[in-house]
C-alpha cells in the first residue's frame, strides 16, 4: 500500500465517531439482566458472545446460564450511549453512567447477574 493510501484510510479512521455506554444483556428464560459499561461500544455484542462461547466471560453465572440455555435465550440492548466527542474521561463517564443504571434497575440476586459488591466499588 503506498504512503498516500495509507495516509488517507487513517485520516478516515480517526474521522470514525467511538460510542461508550451501558448494556443489557437479558436472559429470556429466567429473566435476569446483567448490567455493564464500554468505553467502545462498536461490535461488543459479538466481542461479548465469543467470550461467552469460549467460556471466557467474567461473569460466571451469566456464563453458567449461557452454557445451559444457549445463545438464542439472551438479548442484547444498548441502554445508553454517548459519543467520545468532546469527553475528557470517558472512564469516568462510564463509571458514572452504569452507576446510574445499577440503581435504577437493580440486576441483583434473582433479578440479574451483577454483584452488589460491584455496585459498591463504582
Amino acid at each position: 500500500m503506498d504512503k498516500s493510501k495509507r495516509k488517507e484510510l487513517l485520516e478516515q479512521y480517526k474521522e470514525v465517531k467511538t460510542f461508550f455506554g451501558v448494556v443489557c444483556i437479558k436472559n429470556t428464560v429466567n429473566g435476569k439482566i446483567f448490567l455493564n459499561g464500554y468505553p467502545n461500544l462498536k461490535n461488543k455484542w459479538s466481542t461479548i458472545q465469543s467470550q461467552l462461547d469460549m467460556g471466557q466471560f467474567p461473569n460466571a453465572p451469566l456464563l453458567a446460564d449461557w452454557k445451559a440455555h444457549g445463545k438464542d435465550a439472551f438479548t442484547f440492548e444498548v441502554l445508553e450511549e454517548k459519543s467520545t466527542e468532546d469527553v475528557s474521561d470517558v472512564a469516568f463517564e462510564v463509571k458514572m453512567m452504569l452507576k446510574s443504571w445499577l440503581q435504577k434497575l437493580e440486576p441483583f440476586d434473582d433479578k440479574g447477574y451483577n454483584t452488589r459488591k460491584s455496585d459498591a466499588a463504582l
